[in-house]
């Protein structure tokens, strides 16, 4: 179980893990030992999320979502294998906390009568500054 907060949880056969080599330093180590983690979560067939997170974590996870509605998290910052598998499910329960949290909805307000006329006056000036930049004429 991968537990995102008190009340939710993720089932384990709901997430799958596979084991490549990894890339970057390590020395020899690189090429014997897999340590690299790609962890997989089957978001669309979930039953623990609301079809709306299900929605925002879709938009959330980005290129990660795969066609078949999984999420598919890569982990090979360190040289242990123990270590990227806990780096890979934090990432995971991050990205599904944040699609917990539903956007607050946006209040539409009208601006002020004061502001209306700061503006108007404001672009008359500035009008009026633009208007004397003309050719001079001559007034003989």
């Amino acid at each position: 179980m991968l537990w995102i907060n008190d009340t939710l949880a993720i089932a384990d056969w709901e997430l799958s893990e596979s084991f490549t080599r990894s890339q970057g330093p390590g020395g020899q180590n690189v090429n014997k030992v897999s340590t690299a983690v790609e962890l997989r979560f089957e978001a669309e067939r979930s039953p623990h999320l609301a079809p709306a997170v299900k929605a925002r974590l879709k938009r959330l996870a980005g290129r990660k979502w795969t066609l078949d509605g999984a999420i598919v998290i890569r982990a090979e910052e360190t040289r242990s294998q123990v270590r990227n598998r806990e780096l890979a499910r934090e990432r995971l329960a991050e990205m599904i906390r944040a699609a917990l949290v539903a956007p607050k909805r946006r209040v539409a307000t009208k601006p002020t009568s004061g502001s209306q006329r700061r503006r108007l006056k404001a672009k008359t000036e500035r009008g009026e500054v633009k208007a004397l930049r003309g050719k001079v004429g001559d007034d003989e």
